[in-house]
């Protein structure tokens, strides 16, 4: 049993500017999912420029940030947004949803999609092995910040918490692992194998679900919601149901990839070439 380190939350200072440590973990996730995205497209068919990742990137950070904090105030505050519907937008009150920042990345990527004249499962499989690090390093933010405490346990590794006296699962680093360098190593040997549009990204929601789902077996419920069904499920599990299931679909009706077709060379184009050799 070990005592939670206590981390200053701030992690520089500038006056009354306070940077914390939770929005440099968010702004090293994007930059860790934009290295992913451009080593990815050097091993793939159909490479993407980087300027149209930076661009890609660029909607998803939007859809992350609105999409997370509506889900979070929708999934996990509704009593509260019913209350003060003006919350939706306090963003800096803090509280993030996995879920929601998914749908508000799908919702980005569709967008981008459409204006760029590319598939949106396309998209998404080319997207989705960039997310589990960012997500890895979020759940660091959440651990500096004492945040998602884990259950009781007598675990050689528990954590003491600050202002308590018994033993805890250390669930965020839990989530940091599986969320974060397991979930990338499926997602990613899928993207540099898979032969058909969609599995990747199907296959990410069937992973993270199921690893998120065993995952909240040892974080504590949220308090103001408890268990929320069955007397033993959390909100973040039947949030899974859900994306599991649409994952599975994703993957049952995934399509063969188009190769792409090769420049035709032409007759001009050879004989220039004979002259220059």
């Amino acid at each position: 049993m070990f005592n939670y380190p206590q981390i200053d939350p701030v992690a520089i200072s500038f006056g009354p500017i306070n940077i914390h440590w939770y929005a440099i973990s968010y702004l090293l996730g994007f930059y860790v999912c934009w290295r992913v995205l451009v080593s990815l497209s050097d091993r793939q068919r159909q490479a993407w420029r980087r300027e149209q990742i930076s661009d890609l990137l660029s909607y998803g950070v939007f859809g992350v940030i609105l999409g997370g904090r509506f889900g979070y105030v929708l999934f996990y505050g509704f009593e509260n947004f019913l209350q003060d519907p003006i919350s939706l937008f306090k963003i800096w009150q803090g509280g993030m949803s996995f879920h929601g920042g998914l749908l508000g990345v799908i919702a980005a990527v569709a967008i981008y999609a459409h204006r760029n004249q590319r598939t949106f499962l396309e998209a998404m499989d080319f997207v989705a092995p960039g997310v589990p690090l960012a997500l890895g390093l979020g759940r660091i933010g959440n651990f500096i910040n004492a945040e998602l405490p884990g259950r009781i346990t007598e675990m050689p590794w528990s954590l003491v918490y600050p202002g308590e006296l018994v033993g805890r699962h250390p669930s965020s680093l839990y989530q940091m692992m599986l969320e974060g360098p397991v979930l990338f190593a499926v997602v990613y040997v899928l993207a540099l194998k898979s032969q058909r549009v969609g599995v990747v990204s199907g296959s990410f929601l069937i992973a993270y679900s199921g690893l998120r789902f065993f995952s909240e077996f040892f974080r504590l419920p949220d308090p103001h919601l408890g268990f929320v069904a069955w007397g033993w499920a959390t909100q973040g599990q039947l949030l899974c149901i859900p994306m599991l299931l649409l994952g599975i679909g994703v993957v049952i009706f995934a399509k063969p990839a188009i190769a792409p077709t090769r420049p035709t060379v032409t007759g001009r184009g050879r004989s220039q070439k004979k002259r220059k050799s």
